[in-house]
């Protein structure tokens, strides 16, 4: 069921919520959180998409926040809230609200969001596309438990990294990050079958500018306490991580976005399926756990210093002329870390910091 609301108010959207659950027979809600999805016209329909998909795990109350500020000082000086609420059938199993706010509205959309909000319910507050430098301040960031960016969908990527540290408050995370946590488990996973072995130093390989790729190299760095080179190549996405040992290199390459090989001194070559992975399928694992990422967190604050931004290259071939390494080190290693390390912080939240690195660093990757 669909109905559409022009100059409306919070009061009449949520009356028209009980009117839209009583229509399609679902008068108790059922939801377990509210999801403020803040985005434009241009970007709405997938980031609804992706919401609904993600809420077929988690049933929730989504409200698109759609701001119009307007181009013209008449544009401006109206002050207009239209709204559309979608329930029931082709729809979801939660509901969608659209709040679309012209005017000088769209500076005070927290007055319009919080009526609206499931009572004694998290919420989790959404930027698809450009994220305010402080996502946890703001009409939007202040009433949400959990805060979602995506790095990979900024102008420049790796310098959005730096903003996301300079700004970070517990509760904040991004998709940049969510997309390696399969790696992660995979990598920890392999140096769980070598116990006692010594990482000396890491590769990790992907597209220029892709902020995935330089997370991986920083979690390797802060868990590991090694050099990682960053390896430039034309994709899609993260393509290979490397670990070198005594022993030999472990190495987990993906050259088709789908399937990956494992390769390990001493055991046979494996296959594992390493897709890439749709934006709904990273929102639910946002959504599984809504406690603040220690992880992420070690790793951004303790990494990002080792980005450097340069001019963006013409080409791949290019940037990996520019690019040599996330991590150089100017001193030795006192001890490098064991498998352990790694392993104890393959989950996407934990309990415990990472170590701070004893090497100095410098830049990751162009922009």
């Amino acid at each position: 069921m669909k109905i559409e609301l022009t100059d409306t108010t919070s009061s009449k959207i949520n009356a028209a919520l009980v009117q839209a659950r009583r229509a399609v027979g679902a008068p108790a809600t059922g939801m377990i959180l509210s999801m403020v999805i803040v985005t434009d016209e241009g970007s709405a329909y997938d980031a609804v998409k992706a919401a609904r998909e993600a809420s077929r795990e988690h049933p929730m109350r989504i409200l698109v926040v759609i701001r119009r500020p307007g181009k013209s000082p008449r544009a401006r000086a109206v002050t207009r809230l239209d709204a559309e609420i979608q329930v029931g059938g082709d729809y979801g199993t939660g509901e969608t609200i659209l709040l679309r706010l012209n005017g000088e509205l769209t500076a005070h959309a927290d007055s319009v969001v919080l009526p609206l909000l499931l009572p004694d319910a998290p919420t989790v507050a959404w930027w698809p596309e450009s994220a305010p430098e402080d996502v946890s301040q703001g009409t939007v960031g202040d009433l949400s438990q959990r805060r979602i960016t995506d790095a990979a969908a900024a102008e420049d990527p790796v310098h959005e990294l730096s903003v996301r540290a300079r700004h970070y408050h517990p509760g904040d995370t991004d998709l940049a990050w969510t997309r390696v946590t399969p790696w992660r488990s995979m990598l920890a996973a392999a140096l769980d079958q070598k116990p006692g072995v010594k990482v000396t130093s890491a590769e990790v390989e992907g597209e220029a500018y892709n902020p995935s790729v330089e997370l991986l190299g920083m979690w390797l760095a802060d868990r590991l306490d090694v050099p990682v080179k960053r390896i430039v190549s034309e994709g899609p996405g993260l393509t290979a991580a490397r670990l070198n040992t005594p022993e030999g290199q472990i190495e987990l390459d993906r050259s088709d976005g789908l399937l990956a090989h494992l390769r390990m001194p001493g055991s046979p070559d494996r296959q594992v399926a390493l897709k890439r992975r749709e934006t709904a399928e990273l929102i639910a694992e946002e959504l599984r756990r809504l406690d603040p990422d220690d992880v992420y967190r070690a790793t951004l604050l303790h990494g990002v210093q080792r980005l450097t931004v340069t001019e963006k290259p013409a080409s791949a071939k290019d940037a990996a002329e520019q690019v040599e390494e996330i991590i150089d080190g100017t001193e030795p290693a006192t001890a490098p870390a064991s498998s352990s390390s790694a392993s104890s912080s393959s989950s996407s939240s934990s309990g415990s910091e990472a170590p701070k690195p004893r090497r100095t660093a410098k830049g990751g990757s162009a922009k």
